[in-house]
């Protein structure tokens, strides 16, 4: 259920109720009676983590290609690393 914000006309009191999308705004105030509206909120939405699209609701096929994309590149990276220290060996550049 979603909670909404409200703000006393009166008073300047706000406070938060968590009500059904179908329930019917708040009309008074909880401490003075009086008139109160609905303020607009920032969602309470966060998304967490590098690439939670394509790890998260990708379909199985793209998901299987990423990851045989991510064992290449570090077998092409784990090669070049070998072959670097052996020319550094050799002393060839």
């Amino acid at each position: 259920m979603p909670i909404y914000e409200y703000e006393c006309e009166v008073c300047r009191h706000t406070f938060e109720v968590i009500q059904k999308i179908s329930d019917k705004p708040i009309k008074k105030c909880v401490l003075c009676q009086g008139k109160v509206h609905k303020m607009l909120s920032a969602p309470g939405l966060l998304f967490k983590g590098s690439g939670w699209y394509v790890t998260d609701y990708a379909n199985p096929e793209r998901k299987k290609a990423v990851e045989a994309e991510k064992k290449a590149a570090s077998a092409d990276s784990g090669s070049t690393k070998a072959e670097s220290k052996e020319s550094k060996k050799s002393g060839t550049h």
